[in-house]
């Protein structure tokens, strides 16, 4: 072998065989992940509804069982969560079947030649509130959430006047 001198310093910058550097990619924004249809996703991950009855069922059980008050609090809390959850998801669920419906009848009417008409956001919001309505009714809870709302309004309203001290 070749003898080196120890005198000669080591180059600063040594040749390394470089290293691919590897790429972390976020499927929620790829486009290698597919587009984002929540049709789709729930019906491919349906099977987690059974298991968040199950755990809700569980919670109930152990909400039942418990004697401290902390512990007590938190299961509460988890529970309350849990139905909250599954709340919106069902509201979310009408809402698209909603649109899904007021398109099917759109199809429809261009079938049949006519134009077709797309309703505003503020119509849409007046059939969600009518909608919401004819559900109180027929639940019978009607009454007092019109009740509450009267009272939320006039606060406001009360708010909104100026105070007896200032006149």
């Amino acid at each position: 072998p070749l003898e080196m001198s120890a005198k000669k310093p080591v180059p600063f910058l040594r040749q390394v065989v470089s290293v691919r550097k590897k790429v972390q990619r976020d499927p929620r924004f790829d486009d290698l992940s597919g587009e984002y249809k929540p049709e789709i996703f729930m019906k491919t991950y349906s099977f987690l509804n059974s298991i968040k009855k199950q755990e809700k069922e569980m919670v109930q059980k152990q909400l039942k069982k418990c004697r401290n008050m902390e512990q007590k609090e938190k299961l509460q809390q988890l529970l309350n969560r849990m139905t909250q959850q599954e709340q919106a998801q069902e509201k979310q669920q009408k809402l698209r079947e909603r649109e899904l419906s007021l398109k099917r009848q759109q199809r429809e009417l261009a079938k049949q030649g006519k134009k077709p008409f797309f309703l505003k956001k503020s119509e849409k919001r007046k059939l969600e509130l009518a909608e919401k309505y004819a559900e109180l009714k027929r639940s019978g809870k009607l009454e007092s959430f019109l009740n509450k709302k009267r009272k939320r309004n006039a606060i406001k309203d009360k708010r909104r006047l100026p105070s007896q001290k200032n006149l």
